[in-house]
C-alpha cells in the first residue's frame, strides 16, 4: 500500500515538474529519497512515469508533429520560416551523442541527492545569466529558429544530463543567449521534449528490462496515469507561466529548494 501511495506522489511530482524549468528529474530524485523509495525497481518507475508526460505534450502538440512527419516523409524541407524535423534532429544529435558517450557515468555519480542539489543551484545561476545578457532577438517565434540557433540549444541541453540542471531550464536560456526570445524557447523546448524524452525513456527502460516485471506492472501503470493526468492538466498553464514569468523566478524557487532538501536530506 506504501508503495501505491509513493507512485501517486511521485507521478504528481512528474507531472508537476516536468514542464518547468526546475528538473523534474532532480525532483522525482529528492522526493524518492525522502519517501525512502529507492533501488532498481524504483528507478525503473521513475523512467516509466515520464512516458505519461511525453504522451500529454504529444497530445498537445500532434498537429505540429503531424504537419513535420508528412514534410519528413515528402522531404519537403524548402519552406523558409517554418519549424520542421530539421531543427528537431539537430537539436536532440548533441544529447544524444554525449547521453551515448557517458551514460554509465552519468546513472553511477550524478543520480543522487548532492548531485542534484548542485544541479539545481548552477542551473539557477544559468538561468540568472541567460535572463540579464541582453541579446538582439532574431526569434520571436519558433518558425523563426534558424538551424544554427537550433543546434545551439541542442548543445545546451546536454547540461540536463546532469540531474538538477533541466531540460526546459537549460534549453530556455540557450535560446534567450542565442537571439530567440523567451517564449519560441519555451514553444521549442516543449516541442523537442517528445522525442528526446521519448528516445531517452527507450534507451532506459532496455538497459533496465530487468527490472520491468509483471509484479510491478499495476505499480507503474499507477505512476504513468497520475504523471499523465497532472501533466495534462498543467502543461497549458505551465507553459504560459515558463513564457510571462521572468526565469529568475524560477531560479528563486530552485535555490529555495536546493537550501530545504539540503536541511532534509544531507
Amino acid at each position: 500500500m506504501y508503495d501505491i501511495f509513493c507512485a501517486i506522489i511521485l507521478g504528481i511530482v512528474e507531472g508537476l515538474t516536468e514542464f518547468l524549468p526546475v528538473s523534474s528529474t532532480g525532483h522525482l530524485i529528492l522526493v524518492g529519497d525522502l519517501l525512502g523509495f529507492e533501488g532498481d525497481a524504483a528507478t525503473t518507475f521513475k523512467i516509466v512515469i515520464q512516458l505519461g508526460a511525453v504522451m500529454a505534450v504529444l497530445i498537445l502538440y500532434w498537429k505540429r508533429y503531424m504537419s513535420m512527419l508528412k514534410d519528413l516523409l515528402a522531404f519537403n524541407f524548402s519552406a523558409k520560416n517554418k519549424l520542421n524535423a530539421i531543427h528537431m534532429i539537430v537539436a536532440m544529435i548533441p544529447a544524444l551523442i554525449v547521453y551515448l558517450l557517458f551514460k554509465d557515468f552519468i546513472k553511477m555519480y550524478l543520480f543522487g541527492p548532492a548531485p542534484v542539489l548542485i544541479g539545481l543551484i548552477i542551473g539557477g545561476v544559468l538561468m540568472i545569466v541567460a535572463a540579464r545578457v541582453r541579446r538582439r532577438v532574431t526569434a520571436e517565434n519558433t518558425d523563426n529558429i534558424s538551424y544554427k540557433q537550433a543546434f545551439g540549444i541542442g548543445l545546451f541541453q546536454c547540461l540536463a544530463l546532469w540531474p538538477g540542471f533541466s531540460r526546459s531550464g537549460s534549453t530556455i536560456s540557450g535560446g534567450l543567449l542565442l537571439g530567440t526570445s523567451q517564449k519560441a524557447a519555451a514553444d521549442f523546448t516543449f516541442m523537442i521534449s517528445v522525442p528526446v524524452m521519448l528516445g531517452a525513456t527507450v534507451l532506459d527502460m532496455y538497459d533496465s528490462r530487468e527490472f520491468l516485471t509483471s509484479d510491478d506492472l499495476v505499480l507503474f501503470l499507477i505512476g504513468f496515469v497520475s504523471a499523465f493526468v497532472v501533466a495534462m492538466l498543467a502543461v497549458v498553464t505551465f507553459l504560459n507561466l515558463i513564457k510571462r514569468l521572468k526565469l529568475e523566478w524560477f531560479a528563486l524557487y530552485r535555490f529555495v529548494i536546493a537550501a530545504l532538501f539540503f536541511l532534509l536530506v544531507m
